[in-house]
C-alpha cells in the first residue's frame, strides 16, 4: 500500500509477480469474461491459423495490472483513469511481472494525486502490456 510521504517522482515500486499462466486459467477466464474465441482455448485452432498454440486474452493481462494497481492503492488511495495498451502475446507458461514507476505527484482541487506508469512483462524487456493510472490519495 502506498504512503504519499514515502513516494518520489521517478521511483520504481515493488513489483507483483504472477504465477505462470496456465491453459486451465485461460479456459476459466473465457468463462468468466464470455470471450470464447478458440484462439485462447483450443491449441488445434490456434495452430490452424499459424500460431504455435493458444494465447492469453489481452484483458487477462489488463486484469493482472488492475490487481497490481489495487494492491498498491490499498485503503490509502482510489484509482482513476486506468488505461492500458497491449504489447507482445502472452502464452501459457509465461510468468507476468507487473511493475510501476511514479510519474508525477501533485495536488488538484485540494486532492493529492499520483500518476503511475504501469508495465506487465513476461521477461525483462518483453512488455506484454503497458499503461497508466492516477491514484487519488485518501
Amino acid at each position: 500500500m502506498l504512503q504519499l510521504n514515502n513516494l518520489q517522482e521517478g521511483q520504481k515500486l515493488d513489483p507483483l509477480v504472477k504465477p505462470a499462466v496456465t491453459k486451465v486459467q485461460l479456459v476459466k477466464y473465457a468463462g468468466a469474461s464470455g470471450d470464447f474465441n478458440p484462439l485462447h482455448t483450443d491449441d488445434a485452432f490456434a495452430q490452424s491459423i499459424g500460431m504455435p498454440g493458444v494465447i492469453a486474452h489481452g484483458m487477462l493481462v489488463m486484469g493482472f495490472l488492475g490487481q497490481y494497481m489495487m494492491d498498491l492503492a490499498g485503503t490509502s488511495a482510489a484509482p482513476t483513469n486506468f488505461k492500458m495498451r497491449f504489447g507482445a502475446m502472452t502464452k501459457p507458461g509465461d510468468e507476468i511481472t507487473c511493475s510501476a514507476i511514479v510519474k508525477k505527484i501533485y495536488e488538484n482541487e485540494a486532492k493529492q494525486l499520483v500518476d503511475l506508469e504501469l508495465y506487465a512483462e513476461k521477461a525483462p524487456g518483453k512488455v506484454v502490456g503497458f499503461g497508466e493510472a492516477t491514484l487519488q490519495m485518501i
